[in-house]
């Protein structure tokens, strides 16, 4: 399949169509899965003509790639194929990811064009904090900013002190990493100052984060924070980025992104929240059609005020799959994030214990003391908690506060809800 270049991709969504069908019958003619599962519905390539088309085409989960695994769901011959990438996976064995020569290029790109829409240019230094190896968010950031002349600073996690000191000694501008590791740069900049640091622009994803947050992020790294939104069975990070104006992720031309409801599959109308269903239909080596991202969001039929006409999403409350449920009402961990945040006294770490009993759905929440409070400031705290609890969600449940430092620190995804 010939590929696009971004400058022909905003020709129409006739071109992006065609591409798509051509997809498809590559897929049909090399007997893929997806093909199998197309004509169980008697659905040919030819009949995919436009955005409603899309629709009768079948949904595809994490299940199909690790039903298919290691290889199985690979559309290329190995030898075209450059790299692998990999989430995790629901079963402990990796969802693997392949790339051709051109899907490294389309990521590049739509990582180029993340990042510039946002304000990065080859005078800026970006440090990479995100993990490198399987996880695609170090070079996902690592391609795009390189591909747009900026100085890249290979980090990955860890030493948070070592990453500080090179922050200052290079003069990053610009930093990309998980928010819960962004959060512990800012614990290591309180403890060392921040002069000398030079950040005006943090990319953070691979998580969902409150605004709560970002505020803290903002005040505390001296930067406009901004969320971007990826995953690695897509291709990793690029699929969406939001602009300065923080209203809203512009979607890649590289993705079809549609919302449905995740019970009955159907489709959501714009400004109703849904579960995130994106097709890639410039890839090659790893087929991504109408794949259920499990990530709640609506889509934005408004222009930007940026003036960048690309589709929007909002930012991602949660999973579908991560929901809570507690006395009836649905919770999100960014929630309990949100109550946290908002209380003088605690840091932004917490963790969820979740277990049923009689099949009622029970949790405990943990939470811990900033530094700079004392065991005589737990009562208050106690009773502010409870206040933000039950203005920001509704309902109440039981939580501790503990000493500062008692959460693990992270240093990729945080891991917030433990199950017993």
């Amino acid at each position: 399949m010939t590929r696009l270049r971004r400058g022909e991709i905003l020709t129409g969504d006739d071109e992006k169509y065609g591409r798509l069908r051509i997809l498809l019958q590559n897929l049909i003619d090399t007997r893929h899965p997806y093909a199998k599962r197309m004509a169980e519905r008697g659905i040919r390539a030819e009949h995919i003509k436009d955005y409603a088309d899309l629709a009768v085409l079948p949904t595809t989960t994490k299940y199909d790639i690790l039903n298919n695994y290691p290889k199985g769901w690979f559309a290329r011959e190995d030898r075209e194929i450059v790299r692998i990438q990999a989430s995790s996976g629901v079963t402990g064995k990796p969802a693997f990811a392949a790339y051709t020569a051109g899907d490294i290029r389309m990521w590049s790109e739509n990582m180029a064009w993340c990042m510039g829409l946002s304000g990065v240019n080859e005078n800026d230094v970006v440090h990479v904090a995100f993990g490198y190896g399987l996880f695609t968010g170090g070079f996902g950031a690592h391609h795009g900013a390189g591909l747009l002349g900026a100085m890249v600073v290979p980090m990955s996690g860890g030493h948070t002190d070592r990453q500080v000191s090179i922050m200052k000694d290079l003069g990053a501008t610009v930093l990309a990493c998980t928010p819960s590791y962004a959060l512990r740069i800012g614990e290591v900049l309180d403890e060392h100052g921040r002069d000398g640091l030079s950040l005006r622009l943090g990319f953070f994803g691979a998580e969902a984060w409150s605004d709560e947050l970002r505020h803290s992020l903002e005040e505390r790294l001296g930067l406009k924070a901004l969320d971007m939104y990826g995953l690695s069975e897509a291709m990793g990070p690029g699929v969406s980025v939001e602009c300065q104006r923080q209203d809203g992720l512009h979607i890649s031309d590289d993705f079809i992104a549609e919302t449905v409801d995740p019970d009955t599959l159907e489709r959501v109308d714009y400004g109703c929240v849904g579960e995130l269903v994106v097709t890639a239909w410039n890839k090659e080596a790893f087929p991504v059609i109408r794949y259920r991202t499990r990530d709640l969001t609506s889509l934005i039929n408004a222009p930007c005020p940026c003036g960048e006409p690309t589709p929007r999403m909002t930012r991602v409350p949660g999973r579908s799959d991560d929901i809570l449920i507690l006395k009836g009402v649905n919770v999100f961990p960014t929630q309990i994030e949100t109550a946290v945040c908002t209380v003088p006294g605690l840091t932004p770490h917490f963790q969820i214990t979740v277990w049923r009993e009689r099949g009622l759905q029970k949790i405990n929440v943990v939470c811990e003391r900033s530094p700079d409070t004392t065991s005589d400031d737990i009562a208050r705290i106690q009773d502010e908690l409870s206040e933000s609890i039950k203005r920001n969600i509704g309902v109440t449940f039981p939580f501790e506060i503990a000493e500062p430092g008692a959460i693990p620190r992270s240093y990729d995804k945080a891991v917030r809800i433990l199950k017993r």
